[in-house]
């Protein structure tokens, strides 16, 4: 029976097993610079209550409802999206090589499907060889645009690989795009993906926007401020004014990215010092907290990303993970690598264990 099926959630003492030392910093953190009552949370109402005072079209509603009402988490306001995009973005050998059978887009389907998930995230390639067979099953959400990754030396740039009809053809119900912020590519990026954006709600599909950064500068000698709540909220900003339905985000890891790389001989960007000292303090919770607030308050539902896959901590990861966007006000997660670089019954259990997070009532928004 797919796991999809399985009404049985795990409970707060579970989550808290997982989590370990963490888990009372994580569980009982209040956040006061941006109170939870000034944000428009996810719930079963999200589409009628957020979204439907917006311009965006009837169908592109309905298209988020259909992502919002499948899986394990339908009806509960959040998401929990299985994306494999990796055979381009990081080579195929690279990200299939510890489970071959991933070579094969029947099985990425296969596995979002078991796992219970509201949709899977994958190229024109792999949703298109399947579409006939899965389109209707599990809502499908085509990317447009990838880093290729093999021209020599290895650079950086998110080009179109697919156009929006494409999805529109196959049975999607949403694009998604990356932009790498910051990089010397945006400003094209940006024009590109904008467009893009606009076509797909003309045509009635959600939108969701990769809003990652990258630029060599955002990594110093002692942080990687790719990684920082100041940037990344920003970048979310640049997205949702994009009219993106949904903001994907790596999970913050350090904040000051401003200070880091702006000085007295070299200026970079604009800052308040009260962004540090009361809306994003030291707290995961709290820089993630910044980076729904820059989501324009929550109206576009952010997802962290899951990361890459690390070995024996892969579970208590994702589900930290999970606990933190969840507490911050944020839509869900968008998890990958720590799936499908495992067997699939494994993958689907790891998937779950992000899920029950959602599901439990005992995790809060802080």
């Amino acid at each position: 029976m797919s796991t999809a099926n399985v009404a049985e959630t795990v409970g707060i003492k579970a989550i808290e097993d997982l989590l370990g030392g963490d888990a009372r910093a994580l569980l009982d953190h209040r956040c006061k610079g941006i109170p939870k009552d000034t944000l428009h949370l996810p719930g079963p109402d999200f589409v009628d209550r957020v979204l439907s005072p917006s311009d965006r079209p009837v169908a592109v509603l309905r298209s988020l409802q259909q992502i919002l009402a499948h899986g394990r988490l339908a009806g509960t306001g959040y998401v929990s999206i299985l994306p494999v995009d990796q055979g381009i973005e990081h080579s195929a050998g690279a990200s299939f090589a510890k489970n071959p059978a991933y070579f094969d887009p029947e099985n990425i389907v296969k596995l979002a499907i078991e796992g219970g998930c509201n949709a899977v995230a994958s190229t024109l390639g792999v949703l298109g060889a399947v579409a006939r067979r899965y389109a209707h099953r599990i809502p499908f959400l085509m990317k447009i645009n990838h880093n290729e990754f093999l021209t020599y030396p290895n650079r950086y740039d998110q080009i179109l690989f697919a156009r929006v009809k494409q999805a529109q053809d196959m049975g999607a119900v949403a694009v998604g795009a990356t932009i790498y912020f910051g990089s010397d590519e945006s400003s094209r990026q940006i024009q590109e993906v904008g467009l893009a954006f606009q076509q797909a709600h003309e045509l009635g599909l959600a939108t969701v926007l990769w809003c990652y950064l990258r630029n060599p500068a955002f990594k110093t000698a002692e942080k990687d401020f790719h990684l920082s709540a100041d940037l990344t909220g920003q970048a979310n900003h640049l997205g949702t004014t994009l009219q993106a339905d949904i903001i994907k985000q790596k999970l913050p890891e350090n904040n000051g990215g401003y200070l880091a790389l702006s000085t007295k001989e070299s200026p970079y960007g604009k800052i308040d010092k009260r962004v540090y000292e009361q809306l994003a303090p030291d707290n995961p919770i709290d820089w993630t907290r910044y980076q729904v607030a820059n989501c324009y308050l929550g109206r576009a539902g952010l997802i962290n990303s899951g990361g890459a896959s690390s070995g024996e901590n892969d579970l208590k990861e994702a589900v930290r993970t999970a606990v933190i966007n969840k507490r911050a006000g944020g839509m869900g997660l968008i998890s990958g690598r720590k799936a499908f670089q495992r067997p699939m019954a494994e993958g689907a259990r790891l998937l779950n264990a992000i899920q029950d997070v959602y599901l439990c009532k005992d995790v809060t928004i802080a």
